[in-house]
């Protein structure tokens, strides 16, 4: 992995695939290349570090032609060295190829091949695809060579191949990593995702697990590895180009965290209606179904794990349904006991989170109902969940989430309104207060950004601290893992989340007047008292107390060196407010310490694979 990007034109295509990569960055990366077709041969130009840097060095915008690939190399087999970067070229240099995902047996295929006499020149997985593709080559077609050699590939794949004989047909393949084909006038693209090439298209075609695609300037055709043709539907994006763009910010990650109010009014709308929640056609299971549910179980990595541990209490506090939160990357590999009164849940930002479509596959083994959270419409997540509710976010550029965490929240929170009132675990009244206080929430969370100056005081006080505690309890304490993960990730300081109760049982060894302790304290019925205790505890050993509390709370001003003031609202919405000052204290600590906000080393947006 990471990112791909395919040309094909009736004019010079340099500037698109240059500005494709430059739209992938967002993704992580730490390599990149790109490969032209001129007079029967391959122009290539890679190198290690950032598009601009190689850039700089090889001046990739000299490279021409009506066809390219190019790639963005996020390091899997090989180490980051130029001779691992993509594209890859077999024996004769008469094919081309870039991949994401993981080729399981390239290492018998490999040797397989060697003995064959083929040479390899990198210690990647994706050379063997170049060298397996020349060896079916020998006395078939180009198309019949491609299904050959994908037969006997184990893996994941995503793939773009160039073949120097056939100079007006750009290739692409896809097993279990995620692939795209856009469509522009007198040209077409291939993709990773939607954004790189949106300046150009939103006429979008989703390639399915082992289909071939074969591109031309003026059209294109679908097979699978039998060399049957599929018909493919066309899709329309509906994001506009300046959603994928900064417009006047200095991070994508900042202006997606000031977007929040839009994103949060946008996922409500329409969806609310005489105090009931209706949710779009995706949306498809029945009341008697839902009525007859026994047990949720809520799939999901990274940040939307955390939205979905905030599920998991809304769903049992409120619509009275056992819930339990795995990791995809561990339900996948255990013996789930799941029966047909069985819901399961996956959220995904990007639906291509590959451990989360291996668990969501998982589940569907036995035959429950799935339902998919998720951001980005036709992504693969929704393609193989019986339902959808998506989240209406817009692209999220930043590599840590922000936009997309907070919508999830406001999805499971439409969903507990809807369960809870068709299981009749709440009142009208109690309803009406729910639906109340979701649609205070664009408002106030624009409040809480008014606050900025404050939070920026904090960071600039504390950034060069090299440790931090964050402590939440009940449906907070997952906001407090948030906090501590979006700390760690823009800025590189070791921060941990912890439920307050639990500090007792270890964390408060490491408090000393170096620590700040980040507690998240709203006023609450449940545990806002033994909160305060807890902020007593740290202030005993000299920690450094930045608190989240309810606009005029004096309990916890007495107690804490800071406080950032959130709006009254229902304590179940808390959790959405709570989480905006802890986004921009990490991302105003990273920018002060000079750090690549919205590229942090070692990630990826979109972890495509195991």
């Amino acid at each position: 992995m990471c990112g791909i990007v395919g040309v094909v034109s009736n004019k010079n295509v340099n500037e698109k695939l240059f500005n494709g990569l430059s739209n992938l960055e967002y993704r992580g990366y730490d390599s990149v290349g790109m490969c032209f077709i001129n007079g029967g041969k391959f122009s290539i130009k890679k190198g290690v570090g950032k598009l601009e840097e190689v850039h700089k060095k090889v001046n990739f915008l000299k490279l021409n032609g009506n066809i390219g690939l190019g790639h963005c190399r996020w390091s899997t087999h090989g180490g980051v060295t130029e001779k691992n970067a993509h594209p890859h070229v077999d024996c004769k240099n008469k094919i081309s190829v870039v991949h994401n995902g993981i080729i399981e047996n390239y290492s018998e295929l490999k040797d397989e091949l060697t003995k064959k006499g083929h040479k390899f020149y990198s210690q990647t997985d994706t050379e063997v695809i170049a060298h397996l593709i020349e060896e079916n080559l020998e006395g078939n077609k180009v198309e019949e060579a491609l299904r050959a050699a994908l037969k006997k590939v184990e893996g994941s794949y995503a793939l773009g191949i160039l073949f120097a004989d056939e100079p007006g047909k750009l290739f692409a393949a896809r097993n279990e990593s995620p692939l795209i084909i856009g469509l522009g006038k007198n040209e077409n693209f291939i993709a990773s995702d939607v954004p790189s090439i949106l300046s150009y298209t939103n006429k979008i075609v989703y390639l399915e697990d082992k289909e071939i695609a074969v591109l031309t300037n003026d059209g294109f055709d679908v097979f699978d590895l039998n060399g049957k043709e599929k018909r493919k539907k066309v899709h329309t994006i509906h994001w506009s180009k300046e959603s994928s763009q900064k417009s006047g910010y200095k991070h994508f990650m900042l202006k997606e965290i000031y977007e929040q109010p839009r994103a949060i009014a946008d996922t409500l709308n329409e969806r609310i209606v005489n105090n009931s929640i209706i949710f779009e056609k995706e949306f498809a299971l029945s009341d008697d179904f839902l009525k007859k549910i026994k047990r949720i179980v809520i799939v999901a990595c990274g940040t939307s794990w955390h939205a979905a541990l905030v599920g998991e209490f809304m769903f049992e506090e409120l619509a009275k349904i056992p819930t339990e939160v795995e990791y995809a990357s561990e339900f996948r590999y255990r013996h789930a006991l799941l029966d047909k009164n069985t819901l399961v849940i996956a959220i995904s930002q990007s639906g291509e989170t590959a451990d989360t479509i291996a668990a969501l596959k998982e589940a569907k083994k036995y035959g429950v109902k799935t339902l998919s959270i998720c951001n980005v419409i036709g992504s693969s997540i929704t393609r193989i969940s019986h339902d959808i509710i998506y989240t209406r976010a817009g692209p999220e550029i930043g590599v840590a989430s922000t936009k997309a965490f907070t919508t999830q929240l406001a999805v499971l929170y439409l969903l507990t309104i809807l369960l809870s009132k068709i299981r009749k675990t709440l009142n009208e009244k109690q309803i009406k207060d729910m639906i109340e206080g979701i649609r205070k929430i664009p408002l106030q969370l624009q409040s809480v950004l008014d606050e900025d100056d404050e939070i920026l005081e904090c960071a600039e006080l504390y950034y060069n601290k090299l440790n931090s505690l964050y402590l939440g309890r009940g449906i907070n304490f997952p906001i407090a893992l948030e906090g501590a993960l979006k700390l760690k990730e823009v800025s590189y300081i070791h921060a941990e989340g912890y439920p307050a109760a639990e500090m007792k049982h270890g964390p408060i060894a490491l408090i000393d007047k170096n620590m700040p302790v980040v507690v998240i304290a709203p006023h609450d019925i449940y545990t806002y008292k033994k909160v305060l205790g807890n902020i007593e505890e740290v202030k005993a050993r000299g920690g450094i107390i930045i608190a989240i509390a309810t606009v005029g709370d004096k309990e916890v001003k007495k107690r804490a060196k800071h406080v950032i003031y959130i709006p009254k609202n229902l304590y179940t919405l808390s959790s959405i407010l709570a989480i905006v000052p802890l986004q921009l204290l990490a991302y105003h600590i990273a920018d002060k310490l000079g750090r690549d906000v919205d590229r942090p080393r070692s990630l990826a947006k979109s972890v495509t694979v195991e």
